[in-house]
């Protein structure tokens, strides 16, 4: 059989820099590449990412199709865009109109700098407190909420025209592990993933042009694979039964979870043989160019068929034509205006509970926070310190106690001498048994929602530490706002 067709127009690859260098431009020529997933590396002034990604076009040509993650909260690449309330934020909202508002101005950003494919909306259902990957990234727990908020937030993005990319698919909401540095796993029966995970997969999945899949291994559905990999959930659950025939892309091959198991080569070729249209394939140029070898070399032997390598082609040109790079001009009014939507979607989740007020501007104040909290490559760095103590900023008397690691932090060690203590939590890890002494009067969640579950106090939680979650949280603090979100999570 004739393997005329070239595999890197199945593959998505990552770039190192800020610009396009001549070796990488002319990798994607010869390779015919497709795809290349921006990340937060990629990403100098908004000219320069213009600049990229003009290149990119021109290199890869009118069907490429280039990606990040916009999702919202802590996962934003590109951060000189007017910053958007995480999942969880919107799903404290609790307004369709307002998600959908929100992802159409995220997508009006994004095509302003020559993207044209968003890895959002999360339709996990975070339903396990001690998801350790995905928390406030979720729209809730129950996935009712999740299917009307993230289909809303959809809805706006693909009107804008930005692709969307629901994930992970069928569901990564109850796992203890992170696949960015293992392979979890989740032991649900098929009838208790239709209950829930799988829901919002099942509702949307008309609407949503594309699905990236999760490494997690589903024992009682196919104990030899990972979803990623398997015939079993991306052929027979996503396509044959729900019927699903948009673009069907990986989560990072590179990521541990699949390659220091599988490796590169070898998952390349499971994955579109399960029902993958597309492998996100990073790395050096010689890792990527093994992806594609390893496609190649399954179409010389016949184990990858020629039929189903062009079924996955076709699928990535039609979105790509529906979805075309363009470079839309961002007027100064337009981004003003999604940039004060923003901050209003922020406002609009920000939560307090159990009984949670903001003390009097003149009342002593110490607040405990952790100085530096630098990125784990999938979020943006937290909050620092410098960014709490502006928050205080209207206080006439305040004490500010900097720690290094705030998980280490000695209640006992804090002085009773009248002061309002404030905790300042600025981290993504639960807090666990260590915290069960702690006893501030405030605690102030900027990232991880269910850090709340830790320290047993009036608390106030904003979903997130862009600008307009800490606006927000500074307007409650000096008391000219309400914190009227509800959690849409069990806190």
């Amino acid at each position: 059989m004739s393997t005329s067709f070239h595999p890197g127009r199945l593959v998505m690859v990552d770039i190192q820099g800020k610009s396009l260098d001549a070796a990488t431009a002319a990798f994607l020529r010869d390779n015919q590449i497709r795809a290349v997933c921006l990340f937060r590396k990629n990403l100098g002034s908004e000219a320069e990412v213009r600049q990229l990604t003009r290149d990119l076009r021109e290199a890869m040509g009118p069907d490429a199709l280039i990606g990040l993650d916009q999702e919202g909260g802590s996962v934003v690449r590109a951060t000189f865009l007017p910053q958007p309330p995480s999942a969880m934020a919107l799903g404290a909202a609790d307004d369709e109109a307002l998600a959908e508002a929100v992802g159409a101005a995220v997508a009006r950003g994004l095509r302003s700098i020559g993207i044209n494919w968003n890895f959002a909306p999360v339709t996990d259902i975070n339903n396990n407190p001690a998801n350790p990957v995905i928390a406030e990234r979720s729209f809730g727990e129950s996935a009712e909420r999740v299917t009307r908020l993230a289909g809303a937030w959809m809805r706006g993005s693909l009107t804008a025209g930005v692709a969307c990319c629901i994930k992970h698919f069928p569901g990564h909401g109850d796992t203890h592990v992170d696949s960015h540095l293992d392979l979890p796993t989740v032991d649900k029966s098929r009838a208790e993933l239709e209950a829930l995970e799988l829901k919002p997969f099942h509702a949307l999945r008309e609407q949503a042009p594309a699905v990236m899949t999760a490494h997690i291994v589903y024992p009682q559905i196919d104990p030899h694979y990972p979803a990623t990999l398997s015939r079993t959930i991306l052929g027979g659950i996503l396509r044959e039964e729900m019927g699903y025939q948009g673009v069907v892309i990986t989560d990072a091959l590179m990521m541990k979870a699949i390659a220091e198991r599988y490796g590169y080569a070898k998952a390349a070729v499971l994955a579109v043989n399960a029902g993958a249209d597309m492998i996100l394939a990073q790395g050096n140029l010689d890792e990527q160019a093994q992806a594609i070898q390893a496609l190649q070399d399954a179409l010389a032997r016949g184990t990858l068929t020629l039929a189903r390598a062009r079924q996955a082609a076709e699928r990535l040109d039609g979105m790509a034509r529906a979805y075309p790079l363009a470079q839309d001009d961002y007027a100064a009014e337009q981004r003003k205006a999604d940039d004060a939507l923003m901050r209003r979607a922020w406002a609009a989740g920000l939560s307090a509970l159990r009984g949670a007020t903001p003390p009097r501007v003149d009342q002593p104040l110490r607040v405990l926070v952790q100085d530096l909290v630098p990125t784990d490559g999938v979020s943006e760095a937290g909050p620092t310190g410098a960014q709490v103590r502006a928050l205080f900023a209207g206080h006439a008397d305040v004490e500010f106690v900097a720690l290094a690691d705030i998980a280490a932090l000695d209640w006992s060690g804090v002085p009773s001498d009248g002061r309002f203590n404030i905790l300042a939590s600025t981290h993504r890890a639960r807090y666990g048994a260590q915290a069960a002494g702690w006893a501030p009067d405030l605690h102030l969640v900027l990232w991880n929602p269910f850090q709340s579950l830790d320290v047993a106090a009036p608390t106030v939680i904003s979903w997130g530490y862009a600008d307009g979650a800490l606006a927000a949280l500074q307007a409650w603090l000096q008391g000219r706002i309400p914190a009227a979100g509800h959690a849409p999570v069990s806190l």
